[in-house]
């Protein structure tokens, strides 16, 4: 380590200040640039709050420092530093950067998607708790009260907003307990246990656990593909996953594939031990395997992967918001009714 990296303790990089960084040099480096010129070069095209982390930067791989070492201090996404610490294995720099900017990119875009879609139906929801909150505590019992008096029955939207005034904050409640014993479970007994079993067990989980097998398949995929297609053998790959301390669950990917390679299993069956991967890749493994284009085969299921996340996530927000709706627009109208009927009724007892 290069003891010339010295700096002050600077805001963290959002993640699209990373996506614009990585993009920036790749495309350097595509011209010709070296590692130190892109970077140095990099200046003009980002934030001025940045010039002194990229100055910093500049100055270490001079030293002598490899450009992951230089994320790693500067706390970079985890999957941009594992983009990085193969990209120095393979030598594809311009493309995994590349690639890594792009992933940034779509995690962004998603992120502003969903909030876009959100924000609204959400406001809606909160209002309409407040609206329901002051018919169930002012107006209801008051209705209760002078309907005991005249003797007259309750109508069902009036009893349907009793029920979910008595309902919701169960539901708060038992939510309240849910994220409790989550929080409690978390660093009581799933931090403690071993990284590839943390990721099948995630794996499992409905709806999220189908994002997380095409997730890392996805990364896993791409990550083969670069070092295959760079002239390593399936061997020398797997070593540089272990090899990554940085990243727990690539340097246990690394551990255990190579076990069970040691014990004469094929590769396809070697990672079937991980659980959390998509049981597709399998299949192409051992397709790629018999054609000899496994680097092309990796390659490509990477990108399906990164497709089909892309679609599930889509699919969700286009359930997600009527779902929202048609919530607010039901208790919208039970409150209206609620508090409409009881006046109908009062008029037709008169």
């Amino acid at each position: 380590m290069n003891d010339g990296f010295m700096m002050k303790k600077n805001k963290a990089w959002t993640n699209l200040e990373q996506a614009r960084f990585l993009k920036c040099i790749g495309e350097l480096l595509d011209r010709g640039y070296s590692m130190a010129e892109a970077v140095q070069s990099s200046r003009y095209y980002m934030p001025e709050c940045r010039l002194e982390d990229i100055n910093a930067c500049y100055g270490s791989l001079k030293g002598g420092d490899t450009f992951f070492e230089n994320l790693v201090r500067l706390n970079f996404d985890r999957q941009v530093i594992s983009f990085v610490y193969f990209a120095e294995k393979h030598g594809g720099f311009a493309t995994a950067f590349q690639d890594a900017s792009k992933m940034i990119q779509n995690k962004q875009d998603t992120i502003k998607k969903l909030r876009k879609i959100l924000s609204y139906p959400l406001f809606l929801l909160l209002f309409t708790f407040i609206l329901f909150f002051f018919v169930q505590s002012i107006l209801i019992p008051k209705f209760n009260s002078i309907f005991l008096t005249m003797n007259i029955n309750k109508n069902f939207f009036l009893l349907f907003v009793q029920i979910i005034g008595k309902v919701i904050p169960s539901l708060f409640a038992f939510l309240l307990l849910l994220l409790i014993a989550c929080y409690v479970s978390y660093y009581v007994y799933f931090r403690k246990l071993d990284i590839i079993v943390q990721m099948n067990l995630l794996a499992r989980i409905p709806f999220i656990g189908k994002i997380v097998r095409h997730y890392f398949s996805y990364l896993l995929s791409l990550q083969l593909s670069y070092l295959l297609s760079s002239g390593f053998s399936i061997y020398e790959c797997l070593q540089f996953f272990e090899e990554n301390k940085e990243q727990k669950l690539y340097s246990r990917i690394g551990i255990l594939a190579i076990s069970q390679l040691k014990k004469g299993d094929r590769l396809d069956q070697a990672f079937m031990l991980f659980t959390f991967l998509d049981k597709e890749l399998f299949q192409i493994i051992q397709h790629g395997q018999e054609n000899g284009k496994l680097d092309q085969e990796f390659y490509y299921y990477g990108n399906h992967c990164l497709m089909q996340i892309e679609e599930n996530i889509q699919k969700t927000m286009k359930v997600l918001q009527p779902t929202l709706y048609s919530v607010v627009g039901i208790l919208i109208v039970s409150i209206y009714l609620s508090v409409l009927m009881p006046m109908f009724q009062l008029l037709d007892g008169f």
